[in-house]
């Protein structure tokens, strides 16, 4: 009997007292890696957790790393974060333009990547569900709403609030999210197995964000320090009321509808 390939759930939590979603801002708080036997975290410093996160994926027997939009986030912001630390990583990424990014990609970047880290080749789980599930049954293909939808436990927190999280609940938080990318990528082996990413040849170099995060602050610096209106703000007399035929009543003025997003 063949012995089914080791998959490990992985996911990284950023700091949201800035853009949680810029790599060029936003540290990394925490990446929890989900295996069949443990559920492990990776906490401190920036430049040590991921020279221990890389030393553990080393260490361990090769397998598929599981994400869910790893391709567009993980992956790529945790290469950008090492990059400025000059910490080396056995991960390795190339850029595929095949694959389509819902949304804005991550700042500084072109799209989406494929991937592997030493041994393990990549797996973003969320394709894979994105492809059939979402659209023949309507259906949000976030981790959590795709997790509900099929019986699973998660763990619910205010996403634009992480840094207002005890330890204990972060470290709780990214360990269910890591968990879920791994155990639903296991329910669809037989299909998700093809959808492994190939071993990138044409390596990305990471991006250095640095030049792009010093024009914004030059730009909001400049915004500051621009000189405001002072004195009286004339204003000019109202237009007068637009005149109607005897008999025909006025237009009636509609509110403006809010967006509901």
């Amino acid at each position: 009997m063949t012995r089914r390939t080791p998959v490990y759930g992985l996911d990284i939590e950023t700091d949201t007292t800035v853009d949680g979603l810029d790599p060029g801002v936003a540290r990394i708080l925490t990446v929890a890696l989900s295996s069949d036997n443990v559920d492990e975290l990776f906490v401190g410093d920036e430049p040590s957790l991921l020279r221990e996160l890389d030393e553990r994926l080393a260490a361990i027997e090769p397998g598929v790393i599981a994400t869910w939009n790893g391709a567009a986030f993980d992956l790529p912001f945790i290469a950008d974060r090492a990059a400025r630390h000059a910490v080396a990583l056995g991960l390795r990424l190339e850029h595929d333009a095949r694959i389509v990014v819902r949304g804005q990609a991550l700042p500084g970047h072109r799209g989406a990547y494929r991937g592997a880290w030493h041994r393990h080749a990549h797996l973003d789980a969320y394709r894979v569900y994105r492809s059939d599930v979402g659209p023949a049954l309507r259906i949000s293909c976030g981790l959590k709403s795709i997790a509900r939808f099929v019986g699973l436990s998660v763990v619910e927190v205010d996403r634009e609030r992480i840094h207002d999280l005890s330890q204990e609940a972060l470290h709780a938080y990214a360990s269910s999210d890591a968990r879920l990318a791994r155990v639903l990528a296991e329910r669809r082996w037989a299909s998700a197995r093809r959808s492994i990413d190939r071993e990138p040849t044409q390596l990305a170099i990471p991006v250095d964000h640095r030049r792009r995060v010093a024009a914004i602050e030059a730009d909001v610096v400049a915004r500051a320090a621009a000189p405001r209106p002072s004195g009286p703000v004339e204003v000019g007399p109202a237009p007068p009321a637009p005149r109607h035929p005897a008999g025909v009543p006025a237009p009636r003025q509609e509110a403006p509808i809010a967006d509901a997003g």
